[in-house]
Formats: structure tokens, C-alpha cells, sequence
């Protein structure tokens, strides 16, 4: 079994910590990638950290985690709202999936309350700020190391 992990993050998440700090925080990207190879490391897995503006670079590296990963963490950001290609490409992987927020899309504009990605999500985490990424991380890490078991 593989011992990578896809981080897909999407639109406008690069510029997080510049856009909309009272929602999203101060901290940048690759604070949080840092955080987050930090973590796998200590847990025995690679990382793949990624990010888009494109919908077709998203379902690109989901097609390419299907043949390559353990597992996905994906904030899909506004294309969780939206996009059943993101959903369709997700459904073809065989590996755990966790959909992170940033911040509680529940408590947003009521269209921020659906998610195409929850209904393939072996997990959601929402509202923990950057630290749900590390949170989906650790889900990953038990789920595959259980499976090998």
C-alpha cells in the first residue's frame, strides 16, 4: 500500500492569510503545507501538497492520486459547491477521502451549505481553521494503517 497522501486545495486558497483573515486566518499555504509534511513525516507517509485555481488541475491530480495515493485531503474550496466533476472524479478512487474547511461553511451564505465532496467523504472536518488539515492527515493515517492490519 502507498504511503502518499494527496493534499488538494482549491481556488483562492492561494492567497490564504491575505484574503478574508477574519474568516480564514493569517497563516499562508505553506505555513500550513510545512504543518502538514511536519505531520506525515511523523506519521511515516509522503505528502503531496497541491494547489489550483482549475477545476480540470484538480480532477487531473485526483485521477493521478487514484493511482498513486492512500489517501486525499481536498478543500475544494468554492468547487465544493459546485462542481459534480470534482464529485464524479473522487467516486472513481478507492482510498479514503477527507473534505476539509477552513472555516464553518455552515455558519456562511446558506449556498456554502452544500458539498458535492461530503457525499464521498469518509470524513468532514469544518471550522477548525488550518488545523483541520492536519486533523484529515491523522484520519488517513489510522484508516490506511487499520486497513493494512
Amino acid at each position: 500500500m502507498s504511503s502518499l497522501i494527496y493534499v488538494l486545495n482549491g481556488p483562492n486558497l492561494n492567497l490564504l492569510g491575505k484574503r478574508e483573515p477574519a474568516i480564514y486566518g493569517h497563516e499562508t499555504l505553506a505555513d500550513v503545507e510545512v504543518d502538514c509534511r511536519r505531520l506525515a513525516e511523523e506519521l511515516g507517509f509522503d505528502l503531496r501538497f497541491l494547489q489550483s485555481n482549475a477545476e480540470s488541475q484538480i480532477i487531473d491530480w485526483i485521477h493521478e492520486a487514484r493511482e498513486k495515493a492512500a489517501g486525499i485531503v481536498i478543500n475544494a474550496a468554492a468547487f465544493t459547491h459546485t462542481s459534480v466533476a470534482i464529485l464524479d472524479a473522487l467516486k472513481a478512487c478507492e482510498m479514503p477521502i477527507v473534505e476539509v474547511h477552513i472555516s464553518n461553511i455552515h455558519k456562511r451564505e446558506p449556498f456554502r451549505h452544500h458539498s458535492y465532496v461530503s457525499a464521498v467523504a469518509n470524513g468532514v472536518i469544518a471550522g477548525l481553521g488550518t488545523q483541520g488539515y492536519q486533523f484529515a492527515i491523522q484520519h488517513i493515517a489510522r484508516l490506511t494503517k487499520a486497513a493494512r492490519h
